[in-house]
């Protein structure tokens, strides 16, 4: 795809994802559209082996635009930034086709592996403000991570993952529509635990009072 092609490709998808831009104009000044420039640039550089030229284009790009997208990664079709400051992603970083990220995401590596050190993000996926993916693994097709969350293995398919650290709270539930590309109406996995609780202290506290009912009742009869 050319140069033009993936301007055009560009504009409709920024406006398409962020109901604020007004005309195909203000797309040129959209952060997640110059960061882009810069890394087909600098990508192009990285592919030919000229690394501290590859890596002098994406600095350029940070300090213009505050998303960092290492020159190493490979990004897929339709990939979308929203208000995208403080956006991280590492050089062996892979990103499939139709990718929404929000501010403050990382997708990083934990420091501890080799060769491919950061995730591979399927179809679909939309990863919510300030998450955090750490490690080699896949977060699979039409998935969603939770604001906030901190995830450190593989995610299944058609999943939602909240919390810290993030875990599984839905899966292939097509029962609620909005649950598409929403980073609001997600489970909250803290309240279900304490309601959980609260179920469990009221089960022992129900057998508590019969036990104590029945050594009552065996101290009358002797």
């Amino acid at each position: 795809m050319g140069l033009i092609s993936h301007i055009r490709e560009e504009i409709k998808v920024i406006r398409e994802r962020d109901p604020a831009i007004h005309s195909n104009m203000e797309v040129f000044l959209y952060p997640s559209f110059k960061v882009m420039l810069y890394y087909r640039l600098a990508h192009k550089l990285y592919l030919k082996q000229h690394y501290f030229w590859a890596r002098w284009v994406s600095q350029k790009g940070v300090r213009k635009t505050g998303i960092e997208i290492h020159p190493g990664a490979q990004i897929g079709r339709g990939f979308f930034i929203d208000h995208g400051n403080g956006v991280i992603i590492g050089e062996t970083t892979v990103i499939g086709d139709n990718v929404t990220l929000y501010q403050g995401v990382t997708l990083g590596g934990t420091g501890k592996e080799q060769g491919k050190r950061h995730p591979t993000i399927g179809n679909n996926v939309m990863i919510s403000t300030g998450a955090k993916v750490l490690g080699s693994f896949k977060i699979g097709d039409n998935s969603k991570i939770g604001a906030g969350s901190v995830v450190l293995e593989e995610v299944p398919p058609n999943s939602t993952v909240v919390g810290v650290p993030g875990r599984v709270v839905k899966r292939n539930d097509q029962a609620l529509p909005q649950d598409k590309l929403d980073q609001v109406h997600l489970p909250d996995p803290v309240r279900e635990d304490i309601v959980g609780l609260q179920h469990a202290n009221a089960e022992l506290t129900n057998r508590l009072l019969d036990l104590e009912r029945e050594m009552k009742r065996l101290r009358a009869e002797t």
